[in-house]
């Protein structure tokens, strides 16, 4: 398994460090339905750049996703209802080609704190808004659009799309779907950035393989106990410690550009 992970350079403490982090990730995917790259990403560029995280992390997620999108019957449905903010993602994330690794890594860390921070705010002050049919034809595309810069620059690709999915007023179940749809799509569009630049081989693609595992092991503990944990409790746990990783993130890259 080591061989797998040593394109990355990484050694057996930071292999180890990778598996707990993709255990951790999908026990918090499987209480709250996501969460899954922006805690990999957010805990691997601890140890690791944000390029080799994201690397690490197109599986996973690509696997879990899928999982999610085809677990409701309104996938025909959201498509139709979501496809500017899908074209917007592809669009966001081809045009922002190279920032994920561009400097070595340090912008990417710090564009990747603040958007841990802005989400973990929105999340923990419960900010809640409704979008119009009308508003929709113009906020889809542009949500998407910017969701795609930001996954392209950090390899998260929360920020704005769960809040806009949320302002849609979904119900659970075509929410979690829709979740699953962009997050989708996203994984896609920045496995062909992380492919185009030469940073997800064969190897990669193996070792990410890897960190599958534990993943839904951790998905399937998380979902076990999301019915026997308070799920406001989990939330404000899982933003408080966004904020202080998010935070950490881009003092460190600051402090050492």
């Amino acid at each position: 398994m080591q061989a797998l992970f040593s394109f990355m350079g990484m050694n057996g403490t930071v292999l180890a460090i990778s598996l707990a982090v993709f255990l951790l990730a999908g026990f918090v995917k499987g209480v709250i339905g996501l969460g899954l790259p922006t805690v990999a990403v957010g805990l691997l560029s601890l140890v690791m750049s944000p390029v080799q995280a994201a690397a690490l992390l197109i599986v996973p997620s690509m696997v879990t996703n899928v999982w999610q999108l085809l677990a409701g019957g309104a996938f025909v449905a959201l498509a139709c209802r979501l496809w500017r903010m899908l074209a917007g993602v592809v669009l966001g994330t081809l045009l922002g080609h190279g920032w994920l690794s561009a400097g070595g890594g340090k912008g990417a860390s710090i564009a990747l704190g603040a958007a841990l921070v802005l989400y973990a705010l929105a999340g923990l002050a419960s900010l809640k808004w409704s979008v119009t049919p009308a508003q929709e034809r113009w906020c889809s595309p542009l949500a998407g659009l910017l969701t795609g810069l930001v996954s392209a620059a950090t390899g998260v690709f929360v920020i704005p799309a769960v809040p806009y999915l949320q302002a849609l007023e979904l119900d659970r179940e075509q929410l979690i779907q829709a979740l699953g749809l962009s997050f989708t799509v996203s994984t896609l569009a920045l496995a062909f950035n992380l492919r185009q630049a030469g940073l997800l081989d064969a190897a990669g693609a193996g070792a990410s393989l890897v960190v599958l595992l534990p993943a839904l092991l951790g998905m399937t503990i998380g979902s076990w106990l999301r019915v026997r944990v308070p799920a406001p409790v989990f939330r404000r746990c899982f933003f408080a410690g966004l904020l202080l990783l998010g935070a950490h993130l881009v003092l460190h890259a600051i402090g050492h550009a």
